[in-house]
């Protein structure tokens, strides 16, 4: 009988229609597949059970998270080899129903069966989290950000850096992670046009770093908000570290139960993914009722690509499992919209897809670079979950599946003077 790699390697053809890729090492210790190609390694049967009870992309991030599954050699080649292979087939990939009526494909299901052994189900990692619908409640919403923000603010420095800052940084060539966050956050900040003695509300405010720079830096007063104990609590010391209790204050609040606007400014940079369609233009209609007339709303959010159909949309079944449970992505188009049906007028939007990519790899670097410590500070399965995370993610931003967009709108007066100047890319100057 062939050894597993080789047997592995003809039914995974079989069943994708195509040539593998990638190399695959087996528990058996055989190996398949095109020579220097980075290798799937295959530890044990339980990752083929995994697969097989999870078929797709839940079923391989199971064995990635609990250790069954690894790669060798470089995670990025690898990830662009299965991207290409089983992610990024395209809406006319044949479907697996009638990929199943095929004999050739049939009789590869079979060969797995016996490859697999005992089919019982394993279970899943610890790291994941239950799948339930999407309510996006002041009561769900907060669960979801504790799990993805509650792992550890020592962690998070790991992989963040002195900055702090948990979206895309704004990059120069040349520059470093903590100067291109800085860029990014004085950006942000010119676009709202901040100036001594105004009132800005961030929105998710994290671990306080736009609060913190837009008060040093444009003698603003600031209201920041999270839902997160630990990144309120963290957020906090740095305020007072600083010396700016005076000029910051940081909530454990949700976006629905502020009330104590007028705001001249808000800033909401990478909170908005969390809001849920249905809940979207209840979102973008409060965040335009705390806003005094002229006041502007700087809104960084990622987006994703327009499907043909709208209603097949999914969301991502591995970031919803194990990274952002409830998230949801919508493309530019309809982010605008909503922003437009709350009352905004729309008066600028910047990409920086390209920005994020560069990011996302630099963190990526940082947990590599500081992998055992990340370990200890969570867990094996929890550090391999953002390692993996992070790494698909660039990808995606560089291969233009996912973008991210800053969108400047204004509670523009009745009268129609919106308080722009007539070339408003001078934030870029």
């Amino acid at each position: 009988m062939a050894d597993a790699a080789s047997r592995l390697t003809s039914v995974a053809e079989q069943m994708l229609g195509a040539p593998l890729p990638m190399r695959i090492r087996a528990w058996d210790g055989s190996q398949a597949g095109p020579p220097g190609a980075p290798a799937l390694v295959i530890r044990n049967r339980r990752a083929l059970r995994r697969m097989l009870f999870k078929p797709g992309e839940l079923g391989l991030a199971r064995a990635w998270v609990a250790g069954d599954l690894d790669i060798e050699g470089d995670l990025y080649t690898a990830l662009e080899a299965l991207a290409g292979s089983v992610w990024e087939r395209g809406e006319d990939a044949r479907p697996l129903t009638r990929a199943l009526r095929d004999p050739e494909v049939r009789a590869a299901g079979r060969e797995l069966l016996r490859l697999v052994g005992p089919p019982v189900p394993p279970a899943p990692p610890r790291e994941e989290v239950r799948r339930r619908r999407h309510l996006h409640t002041r009561r769900s919403d907060s669960r979801a950000i504790s799990h993805h923000y509650d792992v550890g603010n020592d962690f998070y420095e790991l992989v963040l850096g002195p900055s702090m800052v948990y979206s895309c940084a704004y990059w120069e060539d040349g520059g470093s992670l903590e100067s291109a966050q800085r860029d990014k956050l004085e950006l942000v900040s010119r676009k709202l046009g901040l100036t001594p003695g105004q009132r800005l509300l961030d929105v998710g405010c994290g671990w306080g770093s736009m609060a913190i720079h837009a008060a040093r830096e444009h003698g603003v007063r600031v209201v920041g908000i999270t839902l997160s104990q630990e990144q309120a609590a963290y957020a906090r010391k740095r305020v007072a570290d600083e010396g700016l209790t005076d000029r910051v204050e940081i909530r454990v609040q949700d976006y629905r139960d502020v009330v104590d606007g007028p705001y001249d400014a808000i800033s909401s940079i990478g909170m908005a993914e969390h809001v849920g369609a249905e809940r979207y233009l209840e979102y973008a209609s409060n965040l335009y009722g705390l806003l005094r007339p002229g006041g502007r709303l700087l809104n960084h959010q990622i987006a994703r690509r327009p499907q043909r159909d709208e209603s097949t949309y999914e969301v991502d079944r591995f970031i919803d499992a194990y990274v952002f449970p409830d998230g949801e992505l919508a493309p530019i188009g309809t982010t605008v919209t909503q922003l437009e049906r709350a009352g905004f007028e729309v008066r600028d939007v910047e990409s920086l897809r390209e920005h994020y990519a560069r990011t996302l790899r630099r963190w990526v670097t940082n947990l590599e670079d500081g992998w055992g410590r990340a370990v200890r500070l969570t867990s094996p399965g929890r550090a391999r979950v953002w390692r993996l995370y992070m790494a698909a993610s660039a990808l995606a931003f560089e291969r233009n599946r996912i973008g991210v967009n800053q969108v400047l709108a204004i509670r523009t007066p009745d009268p129609g003077a919106s308080g722009l100047p007539l070339r408003t890319r001078t934030w870029n100057t």
